[in-house]
């Protein structure tokens, strides 16, 4: 996988409390691969993860929503956790950020609860789709055709359940990120 991702430079959209594994083990292999990584967040300074049943680790911010600039980017990933796609579909900028990757039919991969964010940028309408079973609901009412599969791609969109899932989804996010630009255009 090596040299695969060289010049792709990939914004990882989170706040505090991500689930901890689905941010740096993403980050870990797309880094393996060649592409530059930066944590895109609602504020500067650090933002704290979620391990198991507590607080996990700080990690440094990049840029804000505000400062990024999504044509920088060559795809985006939205770690899950509960309380951190909660925090950031909320969040008019990080919405907005979120929308132009579909928008410039860059690939983006969310796992766990990272789909809540996709579902208030308006993006899941007649895709195929996984993720934690407890937004399984959500994502149907917002017009995805959920399944529960380890790993789903649907023109260049990556989702995943859970942790567990982080070897397949690493493995997709890499390739599809490698490819390129997909057709997003029929997104709503």
């Amino acid at each position: 996988m090596a040299g695969k991702l060289d010049g792709k430079r990939v914004a990882i959209v989170a706040t505090d409390g991500f689930e901890q594994s689905e941010l740096t083990e993403p980050r870990r292999a797309l880094e393996a691969a060649g592409a530059r990584t930066e944590i895109v967040s609602l504020r500067a300074g650090k933002i704290r993860g979620w391990k198991s049943r507590e607080w996990g680790d700080a990690f440094d911010v990049d840029k804000t929503v505000g400062q990024a600039n999504p044509d920088d980017y060559d795809a985006l990933v939205l770690p899950g956790g509960v309380m951190n796609p909660d925090k950031l579909r909320m969040d008019a900028d990080a919405v907005s950020f979120v929308r132009r990757f579909f928008d410039d039919r860059k690939p983006v991969g969310a796992i766990c609860h990272g789909p809540w964010t996709l579902i208030d940028a308006g993006v899941v309408k007649g895709r195929q789709m996984t993720s934690y079973p407890s937004l399984r609901q959500d994502l149907i009412n917002a017009g995805a055709r959920w399944t529960d599969a380890e790993v789903v791609t649907d023109k260049g969109l990556v989702t995943s359940r859970r942790p567990d899932d982080l070897p397949a989804f690493n493995a997709k996010l890499v390739e599809e990120i490698a490819e390129g630009v997909h057709a997003h255009a029929d997104a709503d």
